[in-house]
Formats: structure tokens, sequence, C-alpha cells
């Protein structure tokens, strides 16, 4: 008995690579590598090869560090992405950031709030309780949120 194979999954359009991707490198293995991550979902990776690849050809990197190089390019478009969402749905006001804040004018102690800006309480678990409606309060609290 023969078996036939499973007729290929009918391609489904691809949009162009970016031209500076395309002036850069070329082949068929550039070209599948941009539709793997367009599959894959790796939208940072495929902004970054256009600038990395040629990079790497002409400076003969090693295969790994090209991956290394991709894949760190991805976690960070990654992280800066999960920010600006954590920070949109916090819905903090915006502009209000420890740029704009004057110490000196706090009721809160100096000591007490670069203890806070610090953020080492978050990775003690511990809470904060701002208890208050002030333009100031909000101030101090919006400008934790942006802390980095």
């Amino acid at each position: 008995m023969t078996t036939t194979p499973p007729a290929p999954a009918p391609a489904r359009p691809r949009l162009a690579a970016p031209a500076s991707a395309v002036a850069a490198t070329s082949g068929a293995a550039f070209d599948e590598a941009i539709a793997l991550t367009r599959r894959l979902k790796l939208p940072h990776i495929r902004r970054a090869m256009a600038e990395i690849i040629p990079t790497a050809k002409a400076q003969r990197w090693d295969p790994s560090e090209i991956v290394r190089a991709l894949l760190a390019e991805e976690a960070a478009g990654r992280d800066a992405a999960n920010l600006r969402t954590r920070r949109a749905r916090a819905a903090f006001p915006t502009g209000k950031t420890f740029h704009i804040w004057n110490e000196e004018a706090s009721s809160i102690p100096v000591p007490t709030q670069s203890a806070l800006r610090t953020l080492e309480w978050v990775g003690r678990r511990e809470n904060l309780c701002c208890d208050g409606s002030s333009c100031r309060l909000c101030v101090v609290v919006s400008g934790l949120g942006c802390c980095e």
C-alpha cells in the first residue's frame, strides 16, 4: 500500500519585508527567516535582522552570537512593550514623575522619599498604603509607577 504525502497548506499572502532589509540582505534563507519571525510573532527580531545580519556577515560573527543578539533584541522589545502596557493599564496621570517633584515641599521625610524611590520595598513584598487626595500624593504615586 502506498501513501501519498499530504497536500501543502495554501500559502498566505505575505507582507513585503522592509526596504532596508531587502537592500541589506537577500536570499531565500533571509526571506524564510522573515516569514518565520512573522509566524512565530517575533516582531522585534524581524526589525533587528535588517541591521544585525549584514553586520554579522561583515564581521564574521559566530552563529551563536547572532542568535544571542537577536534574542536580546526581542527580549528588550518585549520588556519595553510590557512596561508601556502596564503603565497604560495603571492609568497614572500623565506627565507626573519625580523630575517635577520638590522634596523639600513635601511633608514626607526625605529619607522616606528616597527609600520609596528605590523600590526595594517591592522586592520585599511590602505594601504601600497612601491616604488622601492631594495633588502631591498623586505625584508621589505616579512617580513610583514610572520608576524603572
